[in-house]
């Protein structure tokens, strides 16, 4: 019995002792601001007076983390712009993923409109709600796929040929104006049921211009006038089918298109290769390190998220420590409510630090402004795994996938 005591107390020692080895991030309190947000929101309109509110973070000020964009690998990007008070971080990310791709491909340094793609997006948004009688998501966000189905219907201009700014103005306002009256239109039409799908489409398309002007029928490149669709085929030369999305769910079959079950989603594309996690976290990877840039869907709403500086995205050890990051936990709280599809961000180098990979991400949200290094953020490989939950890359930095892939 005293032996077994003796055993009993040493097992007890060395499980103390591992315990107090592991790393323990600590929990605070601070007010959810956003210094950025809230100066363009004093430029565009009065900002409503809130008080401030303290939320749980991780104490960021603890974390190992990089100091400068300049520590990291990177691939060519164009700078990053703030998208205002809007939601067109999809078009943003997936537009500046294909700027990346046609330097990658061609040494060109073009620039894109945004706006574009995401005037034929409400297009499409609001035929998709007319043709289901309204059950259709009708909102201001969306999904990569969607750029790659504008640009393949409808082409691409460059971004000065299109930047949806009327009257001067400098920041996008889109959740007061357009938005607000598109979404006042439909539900109009929903509780009217006057599904005429012709006349809804001509009304919103004269809502959008109002706002954002009409999008050009052609743009002049080199003395020659060209539809978008030509400067598409002619200039940018990117083909839209060239690109695969990833994801990484337990509940539907691996090696599979899927569907990406989130709102954003809203005409239930099953577009999306899935994948089991560690062909998802491993075809990431080896993307970025091979010089491939990826355009990711993730979760923003996370108190390891941080909205001030420094501007990082980690996983709380009192969230999950990080050997128990796996599919199970993925995949839980997806299903919870945990783990949403907030935001479209594009990845555009990495580094290792400490044995630990970073991605260094470029980011269109305002809070990505409130730092030492205004447009991005410092992904750790964890936060990646467990909340990064889609994400688009040219087919032949996927080749291992797409080959155990069924079609």
């Amino acid at each position: 019995m005293r032996a077994i005591a003796v055993l009993a107390a040493v097992g007890l020692a060395a499980a103390t002792i591992t315990a107090q080895d592991v790393p323990r991030d600590r929990a605070v309190f601070a007010p959810e601001k956003d210094a950025k947000l809230d100066t363009i929101k004093s430029e565009v309109r009065k900002p409503a007076e809130e008080p401030a509110k303290n939320r749980m973070w991780i104490d960021f000020a603890a974390v190992d983390a990089p100091k400068a964009v300049s520590e990291f690998t990177s691939v060519w990007h164009q700078p990053s712009v703030c998208q205002g008070l809007s939601g067109m971080c999809w078009c943003f990310s997936t537009t500046s993923f294909f700027e990346s791709e046609v330097y990658r491909l061609t040494k060109r340094q073009l620039r894109f409109s945004v706006v574009h793609s995401v005037y034929w997006e409400y297009v499409e948004k609001a035929r998709g709600f007319v043709r289901s009688r309204g059950a259709s998501v009708f909102g201001e966000g969306s999904q990569a796929a969607a750029v790659i189905r504008a640009w393949r219907d409808h082409g691409v201009v460059p971004a000065e040929a299109y930047t949806g700014l009327k009257s001067g103005a400098k920041n996008y306002d889109h959740e007061a104006t357009v938005y607000r009256e598109l979404k006042a239109y439909l539900d109009g039409v929903k509780a009217a049921g006057a599904w005429n799908e012709e006349g809804v489409i001509a009304t919103v398309r004269s809502i959008l211009d109002s706002h954002l002007g009409a999008p050009p029928t052609t743009v002049e490149v080199d003395g020659r006038a060209l539809t978008p669709r030509q400067y598409l085929e002619q200039v940018v030369r990117l083909n839209p089918d060239d690109y695969v999305a990833l994801l990484s769910f337990l509940d539907r079959p691996y090696w599979q298109r899927a569907e990406y079950d989130v709102p954003d989603n809203w005409w239930h594309g099953k577009e999306y290769v899935n994948v089991p996690l560690d062909a998802f976290v491993t075809t990431f990877r080896q993307a970025i390190r091979n010089g491939y840039s990826i355009a990711i869907a993730a979760d923003m709403s996370e108190p390891g998220y941080s909205i001030a500086a420094p501007g990082i995205a980690v996983v709380p050890s009192w969230d999950i420590p990080a050997a128990y990051i796996d599919a199970s936990a993925r995949q839980f709280r997806f299903a919870n409510g945990t783990t949403t599809d907030d935001h479209g961000l594009h990845v555009v180098g990495w580094t290792q630090r400490n044995g630990k990979d970073w991605y260094l991400v470029k980011d269109s949200w305002s809070s990505a402004w409130n730092n030492e290094h205004p447009g991005y953020y410092f992904f750790d490989e964890n936060y990646v795994k467990l909340k990064v939950l889609s994400f688009l890359v040219h087919k032949d930095a996927a080749k291992g996938v797409l080959e155990k892939a069924r079609p």
